[in-house]
């Protein structure tokens, strides 16, 4: 299973939530595990399911690994995911850098998907 961890430098990281190897997100919380949102593990689209509907924020792109999110009619460059389930902040101007990592990592998708919408949102105004 997909365990997604914010990195924490003077203490343990932080378990956010995992992805289930059907590409569901979970996020955890007090309480029961929420859904959060899905990938596609053909396609790298990630989409998110909170307010109900169900919308393309992102995707992975499967060759190179990296982690767009789409807003608008435009897409940002995030972070990339590496092979071992570090999960890299993109840093325009400035170094990348490590933010997370993905524990168990069946794919890159399971990966991105838990990246975008469980480390992203945690990491607020740092993005």
């Amino acid at each position: 299973m997909n365990k997604v961890f914010r990195h924490r430098a003077e203490s343990r990281d932080q378990y956010l939530g995992h992805v289930d190897q059907a590409g569901i997100i979970f996020e955890t919380r007090l309480g029961p595990d929420t859904e959060v949102g899905r990938v596609d593990l053909e396609t790298g689209r990630i989409y998110e399911t909170r307010t109900g509907a169900t919308i393309c924020v992102g995707y992975v792109d499967l060759e190179n690994h990296k982690v767009y999110r789409l807003m608008a009619d435009e897409q940002e460059l995030v972070g990339k995911v590496e092979p071992d389930g570090a999960l890299i902040l993109h840093k325009p101007l400035a170094p990348d850098e490590y933010v997370g990592r993905v524990a168990e990592m069946y794919s890159v998708v399971h990966a991105a998907g838990g990246f975008l919408l469980l480390v992203l949102p945690v990491l607020g105004d740092h993005t």
